[in-house]
């Protein structure tokens, strides 16, 4: 009932990502067809040159979707964050089961069929037409199956770099450890396969008697008609819009949403959403390249992640720095949002307490008998791990495990790790019991949360500087940290939470 409840309040949203979901693995799948058959035919007739053209897609096969992504997002033309990457990946990974089923049909058809065409006097060109595809049709929509199958589960990982569909549900509840957000996108791709499935399967039978085709018909139909209305729900836009971004955490979500509500309560511009889109990486190649107009980063992470320059201790010379590189790569950071988010090494409180741990210098004792886990970025990071451990001192019992931020808290209150990296104003801290260990050596660099905007945009929109600068030292870490528990720990919709902050500051900005 709670799963269902969620649909019908937010029925217009899925929708919208239904119909995201529909026309990227309608308008791949196509164009994977209109290519892997032809090469399929090439490499059927000429196996020399089949080879290599099979080989060619069967490594694509190999790549792991997010690593493919990762590879495409830098590239020019077919980069950046959105659909066009999310084509590009979704079009590679369907190629091989449509060529290698051309190749199996045509190769299957009957020698006495094709000798009996050449002394009818067809040429090539009009054996293939009239008797060859025909004939290996079956096996072709086989190949296609596969592969449109295959493509409404990829097209979920898409939602990572900001390609919509019903993935993004299931990031959101992810980042929220929400079952019934997951679920919400889980269970329509789910559907969606088995009727993508289905109404290929009857095409592929169709041929077989005039009575499967009438049963056939239907379904094909209803099937026709979704993907269709897929395609028209996700083609419409409405002028230009100011494109938010975030990283795929609940703090950088909430910083999104609060972005985006800013710039609808005080100007006139529609606002598109693009949250969850990744780590820092993905947000920083997104705003360079202006799919993504803005979004929240962390003064610290600006300084050793985006500009690799050296850890500095003092905040006004962070800030300093940070906003001249900004500004000599067409971006504009704005005015600092009033919390400083520094990382925060954290451990259950009934082991500090049992322990009289309090420092991070006194962590070294015990690190030898715990396990601990960290994200990916924290143990690469120049102003991570490798510092850490080096300056107070940190071996533990096994290499730290790698982690996604969303399950990490958990994690640690379960009894799974004994030690992790987490955020400062992170809502669970206070939730799940756990304390956070002073770094009594001064190891961390500041982590104040700044909006970052193209230039482009603040100069066609000045407005859009206005708005987000009525939030300038607005936001208090106290602020922060309940918006977070509210996520995480209650469940409450980002919106929701973030519509509520603006509701009781509105007065004073």
């Amino acid at each position: 009932m709670t799963l269902i409840g969620f649909w019908r309040t937010h029925a217009a949203e899925v929708w919208q990502l239904l119909g995201q979901h529909v026309a990227l693995v309608l308008a791949s799948t196509l164009v994977a067809i209109a290519v892997g058959v032809p090469v399929g035919i090439i490499a059927a007739r000429r196996p020399r040159l089949g080879g290599p053209l099979t080989a060619a897609a069967g490594l694509v096969q190999t790549i792991p979707s997010l690593a493919l992504f990762g590879f495409l997002l830098p590239l020019p033309f077919i980069g950046g964050i959105g659909a066009r990457t999310a084509l590009v990946a979704l079009i590679l990974y369907a190629l091989l089961p449509i060529v290698r089923t051309t190749i199996a049909g045509l190769q299957s058809i009957d020698p006495s069929i094709l000798e009996a065409a050449d002394a009818m006097g067809m040429t090539a060109r009009q054996r293939l037409r009239h008797v060859e595809l025909p004939l290996a049709l079956p096996s072709i929509i086989a190949g296609v199956r596969v592969s449109a199958v295959v493509g409404v589960g990829t097209v979920t990982i898409a939602a990572a770099i900001g390609a919509g569909g019903l993935g993004e549900y299931i990031y959101r509840g992810l980042s929220m450890v929400d079952g019934t957000v997951i679920l919400a996108g889980a269970i329509p791709v789910a559907v969606l396969a088995m009727v993508v499935d289905g109404a290929l399967y009857l095409l592929q039978r169709n041929r077989a008697s005039q009575g499967q085709s009438r049963r056939a018909g239907p379904v094909i139909a209803a099937a026709a008609l979704l993907l269709g209305a897929g395609v028209a729900a996700s083609s419409l836009s409405v002028g230009e819009r100011v494109v938010v971004g975030s990283k795929n955490f609940t703090e950088s979500v909430i910083l999104g949403e609060l972005m985006a509500q800013t710039i609808e309560r005080y100007t006139d511009l529609p606002v598109d959403r693009r949250l969850n889109l990744g780590g820092t990486f993905i947000c920083e190649q997104a705003l360079r390249a202006g799919d993504i107009d803005l979004y929240v980063e962390y003064s610290g992470t600006a300084l050793t992640a985006v500009f690799d320059q050296p850890v500095q201790r003092d905040p006004s010379a962070v800030l300093e720095i940070v906003r001249t590189r900004y500004g000599d790569t067409g971006r504009t950071m704005l005015a600092p949002l009033g919390f400083n988010n520094t990382f925060a090494i954290l451990v259950r409180a009934a082991d500090a307490d049992a322990r009289g741990l309090r420092t991070l210098s006194q962590l070294a004792a015990h690190a030898p008998g715990w396990r601990a886990a960290f994200g990916y970025e924290f143990l690469e990071r120049q102003d991570g791990y490798p510092g850490l451990a080096s300056l107070y001192g940190l071996r533990f019992a096994d290499r730290p495990r790698v982690m996604d931020l969303t399950l990490i808290y958990r994690a640690l209150a379960a009894g799974q790790v004994d030690v992790i990296a987490g955020d400062a104003t992170a809502g669970l801290i206070e939730a799940l019991d756990l304390t956070a260990l002073e770094d009594d050596r001064q190891y961390f660099p500041p982590y104040d949360a700044v909006p970052v905007v193209h230039a482009a945009t603040l100069l066609r929109h000045p407005v859009i500087g206005a708005a987000i600068g009525r939030l300038a030292g607005r936001v208090t870490a106290a602020d922060m940290r309940r918006m977070n528990y509210a996520v995480d720990g209650q469940r409450q919709d980002p919106a929701a939470v973030v519509a509520r902050f603006l509701d009781t500051i509105g007065g004073e900005v």
